[in-house]
């Protein structure tokens, strides 16, 4: 992770590549995915058990937070 003082110091960042514009993420965004459940509730003895639950949690921030595309998608093999 690499934290910039703005989207124009990532944009002139030596090794930003285009068409990853999606993956730019506020520190308030940041903060909101950090803050949920599948982060916060690791070192719960039922965490390996309800991570679905969690993740499930974590993709509704995405959604809320308009990070849903290609570039938030799982690579195929």
């Amino acid at each position: 992770m690499n934290l910039f003082q703005s989207e124009e110091h990532i944009r002139n960042w030596q090794s930003f590549a285009e068409g990853t514009d999606e993956g730019i993420l506020t520190l308030p965004d940041l903060v909101k995915l950090f803050t949920g459940p599948f982060f916060q509730r690791r070192m719960d003895e039922d965490y390996l058990s309800r991570m679905h639950e969690y993740l499930g949690g974590m993709i509704q921030v995405m959604k809320a937070l308009g990070k849903t595309g290609p570039f938030w998608k799982k690579p195929k093999k």
